[in-house]
């Protein structure tokens, strides 16, 4: 099982970087950037590549609104090649509120759209000449539209690897198939490995149904918090108000993704009340109201047989790729716990 980190975001991520050798040296296999409405992920990774030698690093992910198809598969080769072949394209659909509310971009077709956009990224990569006509992406622009002047293209450079990994994030039925039939890694948020088969066994069914080989084994990816302690239970509460603004604020209400996953868990009373709350302002409420057993079960927080366990719960239910956010106080506890979280999954 591969260890990954998702680096955060929100500020330190210079500071953070340069600890990256020591994490490495714990057991640390790859990293994960995000791209929310914050910097931008793509000069990060660029900065990641320079500064390290061995670590894979990984998109977690791009929006495929935000730029062309084209765009996302010249900055894959392009990061594929500053880092020697280390780069994994982790792209999704996001959500309506960042893409609309932040890029201005109508929000629609996600399904169509990935499918399409990891055509023509593939097709970028083994440099040929970009025709595509789809339903959502027309390449090059078609007689009528535009000046006219457009001819198809291939890529001037030839990139270090023919087929970059594609990694999708997804949770709805139809996404996780899709992914499963085309993408070589799955990344699905707030992952319980016990509910897994059920709320998403039929979708990963049908698409690998239809896998091409030649992709290899679906990685799957799960993420949790992490920290190994007889008295660390405490932290679990450090998930709520995450868990709250996903499941309560992110989207209206028939359009919340995570609201809809909370609820096929069974927790459909929950995920309705939070949601209101939520939405209502009631943020601080919202967040009392997201079960423990879910935050427990997301999470590798706890003594360290538990941990243990619910290493053996993810493996069990497809986890091959474990992206963990160690609670370390310091850099040297974060050392201590990757080094423990890899030995527990070795």
């Amino acid at each position: 099982m591969r260890i990954g980190m998702a680096l955060n975001y929100s500020g330190g991520f210079k500071e953070t970087v340069a600890e990256l050798a020591d994490y490495e040296k714990a057991g640390l296999d790859i990293v994960f950037v995000a791209e929310a409405y914050s910097f931008d992920a793509v000069s990060q990774m660029g900065y990641i590549a320079a500064k390290t030698e061995r670590l894979q690093i990984a998109s977690g992910i791009l929006p495929i609104y935000s730029r062309t198809p084209a765009l996302l598969a010249m900055t894959a080769a392009g990061l594929d090649y500053v880092s020697d072949g280390r780069f994994t394209l982790g792209i999704g659909a996001s959500g309506p509120q960042v893409i609309e509310g932040f890029h201005g971009v109508p929000y629609t077709a996600p399904l169509g759209r990935t499918r399409e956009v990891i055509e023509i990224c593939r097709k970028v990569w083994r440099r040929e000449r970009l025709e595509h006509a789809g339903r959502h992406y027309t390449v090059p622009l078609p007689p009528g539209e535009g000046t006219g002047l457009g001819k198809p293209l291939k890529l001037i450079n030839h990139p270090v690897r023919p087929r970059i990994p594609i990694v999708v994030a997804a949770i709805g039925p139809k996404n996780v198939e899709l992914t499963a039939e085309l993408a070589e890694g799955w990344e699905p948020i707030f992952y319980v490995p016990e509910k897994a088969a059920d709320v998403w066994g039929p979708s990963l069914a049908a698409g690998r149904a239809r896998r091409d080989p030649e992709l290899g084994e679906l990685d799957v990816i799960a993420q949790a918090s992490l920290a190994i302690g007889d008295d660390v239970s405490g932290l679990l509460e450090f998930g709520r108000p995450m868990a709250a603004l996903y499941i309560g604020g992110m989207g209206a209400k028939g359009r919340n993704f995570y609201n809809d996953l909370a609820r096929r868990y069974g927790y459909e009373k929950e995920a309705e009340r939070i949601q209101e709350l939520y939405l209502d302002g009631k943020k601080d409420e919202a967040a009392a109201l997201v079960p423990y057993e879910l935050l427990e079960r997301m999470s590798l927080i706890g003594s360290e047989g538990f941990v243990r366990d619910r290493i053996e719960a993810l493996k069990e239910s497809g986890v091959t790729t474990l992206n963990v956010t160690p609670l370390g106080r310091t850099h040297e506890e974060r050392v201590r716990l990757l080094e423990k979280v890899k030995e527990l999954a070795s």
